[in-house]
């Protein structure tokens, strides 16, 4: 006996399919913007802060890379309320895939600022530029070029990865896909489809930010 699929059943909850593409990307754009500046911050602290400082983001970083996202994003959804802080299911997975980008983002970076050559250092202090303007103007932006490639990477792992924060009932994309199938039990055509679906926002996440990095975060519009 031969499967018969029926794809246009779960298209017909195509409204379902939509908001959850819009959760996701509004989640992954979320989360780069903020889960960039982390990283940057953590990468600048780890090149260039107090040794205090130092340990703090290397134990950040190093906690983090080494645990499982599920994990994580259980601790500030069911973790954090047992310590009085109650946070809805969109917030907590937010707050998750910022802390676990910034991680991986700082290593990232870091890697970009440590290629960096000793002589854009020397030409920033001939310009009695201090600290903070020689990474921000000197040091970051070919830094950034460096490394764009693997962070558009890690922003991408970390769209997929939000996948997982349907577990906690965040409207995304799996979720979607997960209540279209327990409503007309066509499980393989709902995760098929949200298969594709995923396959075209990577595609589509990658062109823009390999457009937007060049133009607007180092080395100015072309």
């Amino acid at each position: 006996m031969g499967i018969e699929l029926d794809f246009p059943a779960v298209l017909a909850q195509w409204p379902l399919l939509a908001k959850g593409v819009l959760w996701t990307l509004g989640l992954t754009a979320i989360s780069a913007v903020i889960g960039l500046l982390v990283g940057t911050a953590c990468a600048w602290a780890r090149s260039n802060g107090p040794v205090a400082l130092r340990w703090i983001a290397a134990t950040y970083v190093e906690l983090i890379r080494n645990t499982p996202f599920i994990v994580q994003l259980f601790f500030v959804f069911f973790g954090l309320p047992a310590a009085g802080v109650k946070l809805s299911p969109e917030t907590a997975s937010v707050i998750a895939m910022v802390i676990n980008l910034g991680a991986y983002a700082a290593e990232i970076i870091r890697a970009g600022i440590e290629a960096t050559p000793k002589g854009q250092f020397e030409a920033a202090a001939s310009l009695a530029l201090s600290r903070v303007q020689t990474f921000l103007h000197v040091v970051l932006p070919p830094a950034l070029k460096k490394v764009w490639p693997a962070l558009t990477s890690q922003i991408i792992i970390v769209m997929l990865g939000s996948a997982v924060c349907g577990q906690i009932s965040t409207q995304e994309l799996s979720y979607a896909a997960n209540l279209i199938q327990s409503r007309n039990f066509r499980a393989f055509e709902a995760f098929i489809i949200a298969t594709g679906i995923y396959l075209l926002l990577s595609i589509g996440v990658r062109g823009l930010l390999n457009w937007v990095g060049p133009r607007y975060l180092f080395g100015g519009k072309r």
